[in-house]
Formats: C-alpha cells, sequence, structure tokens
C-alpha cells in the first residue's frame, strides 16, 4: 500500500488527536512491489505485494510503550493506540528518556521516479529477457532477479513533527553459469529509476564472467594485491560506516576510541577514503529523515582519510555536549580516476574479486571481519587475467583494507542487501596485502 503525504498526514494527526498520553510518536511505512526470478530461460515466480505498517508510541512521563500493527483499518488504530498507553503505564522510567521532537525541516532528495512506479510485471519480464539472451548467446545458464516498486516511510509526533519520505527503486541481478556447472559469474544494479539500467549490459557482464575456456585454478592462503569490484567495496564501506558509532567509542568498546573520548579528527586510513552521505547526493541521496526523525544532513563521515564524524543519538549528543548525528543508511565512498582495466593491467600478480557471498564482523575493537567471495574470481598475471580462481575466505580488518589502497576508480551505483531505500555509491579500489585465509570449494 502506498499513501500520499496528505493521506499519511491526515490519518497520523487523526491519531494523535485520540492520543491521551503525555506524547506520542507514530510511525508509519508502505510499500507496493513487483517481483520476477528467471531460470533456465524463462521466468519461474512472479509476485506483486503491498502492505503497510503503524507503530505508536505513548510516552507518559518517561514511560514508554508501543505497539506494531499490520494495515491501517481505523478501528486497529485506535485499539493499537490504546494499547501503547497501557503499555506505557506499566514500564518503568527510562533513564535516556527523551521527549518527541517537534518541527523539522528536511531536505529533499532526486529519490522517485513517476516511469519506475509505473513498471509492471510485464516489464521486468522484458528485463529479464534481455539478460536471458546476453547468457544464451554465450552459452551460459542465466538465473536472476528482476523487481520494481515505489515505498514511503513518514514519522508524525504529537510535538509537531511530520516528515515523510519516498522512493522508487528497480533491482536487477544476475548469476550466469556455465553448462556444467563449473563457473559463475554475477552482475547487477540497483536504480532510483528505470532508466539508470540497462537490462543488456548486466547479463552481459554476469555471461562473459562465467564463459571462461581455462580450467578454474585453487590458490594458496595468504596475502594477495586484490583489485575489488564496486559491488564488493560497497559492501565492506557499509560494515565500516555501520561500525562509526559515537557512543561505542566514547565508551572505550569500538576501534574509534580514545582516552577519553573518540577519534575524530585522527587520520585512520588512506588518503583516498572519502566516505559521505546527504539527502541530495548525486548518485545515492539518502532520506530526508533519520532516526527519531532528525534531518538529515550532508555530512563527510571520513574525509581523505581523517575520521570527521561518528553517528549519535540525540541522548548522546545531550550527554555529550555534541551534535546529534543520525545513522546514514545511503552514502557515497567518493572515487578516482583509474578505471578497473588500468588496475588489472598494473598488477604483476593477484586477484579480481567480483563480490562477496557473506561478510560477518568479528572484532568490532580491530574492524576485522570475516567474508567469502562469490561468482567472479580471477587470478591476474603480468597485467592481464590468466584463469579464475576458485573462491577464497578471508579475514581482514577494515582498517587494514582501506589504508592499504594503491588504486581507485570512479564511484557508482551498486545493488544492496540492506533493505528498504538504502542506496550505496562506491569505486573500484585496488588493495595491498589483502589476506585470504582458507579455499572453499565452492563456486
Amino acid at each position: 500500500m502506498f499513501l500520499t503525504r496528505d493521506d499519511v498526514k491526515s490519518l497520523t494527526e487523526s491519531l494523535i488527536g485520540r492520543s491521551r498520553a503525555d506524547s506520542c510518536t507514530i510511525f508509519v511505512e508502505g510499500s507496493e512491489k513487483h517481483s520476477l526470478r528467471f531460470a533456465g530461460g524463462g521466468a519461474t515466480t512472479n509476485v506483486a505485494t503491498a502492505r503497510a505498517q503503524l507503530r505508536v508510541t505513548s510516552h507518559i512521563g518517561a514511560r514508554s510503550g508501543s505497539v506494531s500493527i499490520g494495515g491501517l483499518e481505523r478501528e486497529a488504530l485506535l485499539r493499537a493506540l490504546a494499547h501503547s498507553e497501557e503499555i506505557a503505564r506499566m514500564m518503568p522510567e527510562d533513564p535516556e528518556f527523551m521527549a518527541p521532537l517537534g518541527p523539522q525541516n528536511y531536505l529533499a532528495g532526486a529519490r522517485y521516479d513517476e516511469a519506475t512506479a509505473a513498471l509492471g510485471l510485464g516489464d521486468l519480464a522484458e528485463a529479464a529477457g534481455r539478460i536471458i539472451a546476453e547468457g544464451r548467446a554465450r552459452g551460459v545458464n542465466m538465473f536472476g532477479f528482476a523487481g520494481s516498486g515505489r515505498r514511503f516511510e513518514a514519522m508524525a509526533t504529537s510535538n509537531g513533527l511530520f516528515a515523510y519520505d519516498a522512493t522508487t527503486s528497480v533491482d536487477l541481478a544476475t548469476t550466469a553459469r556455465t553448462m556444467d556447472d563449473l563457473w559463475s559469474g554475477w552482475a547487477g544494479g540497483r536504480a532510483f529509476a528505470a532508466s539508470a539500467l540497462d537490462a543488456a549490459a548486466i547479463g552481459r557482464r554476469a555471461a562473459e564472467k562465467a564463459a571462461q575456456t581455462a580450467e578454474p585454478v585453487d590458490l594458496e592462503p595468504g596475502k594477495y594485491t586484490v583489485i575489488l569490484e564496486p559491488f564488493a567495496v560497497g559492501e565492506l564501506a557499509r560494515w565500516l560506516l555501520w561500525m562509526m558509532d559515537a557512543r561505542a567509542a566514547d565508551e572505550g568498546r569500538s576501534f574509534f576510541s580514545a582516552p577519553g573520548g573518540s577519534r575524530i579528527g585522527e587520520k585512520l586510513f588512506d588518503e583516498a577514503i572519502t566516505l559521505r552521505s546527504g539527502p541530495q547526493d548525486a548518485i545515492a541521496p539518502e532520506a530526508a529523515f533519520g532516526d527519531e526523525g532528525l534531518a538529515q544532513q550532508p555530512r563527510r563521515w571520513i574525509e581523505k582519510g581523517v575520521l570527521r564524524e561518528l553517528k549519535r543519538s540525540r541522548f548522546w549528543a545531550q550527554k555529550t555536549g555534541r551534535e546529534a548525528a543520525p545513522a546514514a543508511r545511503s552514502f557515497t565512498l567518493e572515487g578516482g580516476t583509474t578505471s578497473l582495466d588500468e588496475m588489472i593491467a598494473g598488477t604483476r600478480r593477484g586477484v579480481l574479486v567480483t563480490r562477496f557471498w557473506y561478510t560477518n564482523m568479528l572484532d568490532p575493537r580491530s574492524l576485522l571481519l570475516t567474508g567469502l567471495t562469490r561468482d567472479g574470481n580471477f587470478l591476474i598475471e603480468n597485467g592481464r587475467i590468466v584463469a579464475p580462481a576458485r573462491n577464497m575466505r578471508f579475514n581482514e580488518s577494515l582498517v587494514h583494507i582501506f589504508s592499504r589502497v594503491a588504486a581507485i576508480g570512479p564511484s557508482v551505483r551498486v545493488s544492496t542487501d540492506m533493505g528498504g531505500d538504502a542506496a550505496i555509491s562506491a569505486p573500484p579500489m585496488m588493495v595491498e596485502e589483502f589476506e585470504f585465509s582458507s579455499r572453499s570449494s565452492g563456486i
């Protein structure tokens, strides 16, 4: 279910008007989505969904109670409101309670496209057909996903805050596999506007990665020069941004901790690393509002390797006398001018990595991450790709990765598993002494 700004404002004002609590906060979100999966030269499943959810939080003094419901039927909403008030009366006082915000000034970004909102399953089937055709032309099987939709989220408080953000999205992703099932390649893309994606080009990239004539080789665990494609870099940068928390730093629980506070102002990474976010970012615009309804502002979290800011809740900002900084879901890791081909040509011996199958944080204090490559590793020798390389597991610190940057290319929008309306822009990156810990038998 998709509601306009006016529809949501009317709904929240009506519900707030019935509140008997000292104050209340309402969060509403909804979406309409179409998706199609394909394999073996045709569609296997297609789905159309519409959903809406509302959460009401009532505050009585420093006590709070929340109730979430699916659907927006009026009687159900009124029951949820009353139930949240009952819960609030039974809860202990929250020593970190902050009264709901009043009106805020929000920046708007280019995140909604009418043509994309109008896409249907037929349009997705056409895109899937173009992807499948690229695989057929190269003698590989294509499996994948095509999806589109629109989504809104809104927040209102009894103190006068009202925030609304709407986005559209289109997702294309495909895995190409050889007929003997011994090798695979992957490519994908995500955008707010369908016009920004080329289905045939995505299919071609995946098919070309899979259509290898050389036998896959096993690499020995150890340190390598690694060229990470934008999708892999985006995954690593996402973890870096997630771990940048002011409270954890001030309390001595993270890599960003320093005696008596945080390491804001210190040079922690290579000068090539600048991480930014903001609602009016040209490639990956952030939502208008973040945690607690705070307005998202243009921020440089890391600038030329120097830590500039950490996410900070309103409570922690008040406690430490700093500015509140809501977490960013969308961000851009700024790029450079070196192309992927130039990186490969300049590598004596290394590995090209398409993406990671999974990544997990092992140690927040050292930012030690573990993960597994997937769908497209290639051995590079003397400036050219010589063979596919089977997947490898890695245990590596984000600090080391982002401090050993030998080259960096242009930043591009990449697909993401963060969900919702998150957007990531990341560049290809050459990293020295990247440590692979063990082999994997999977392709």
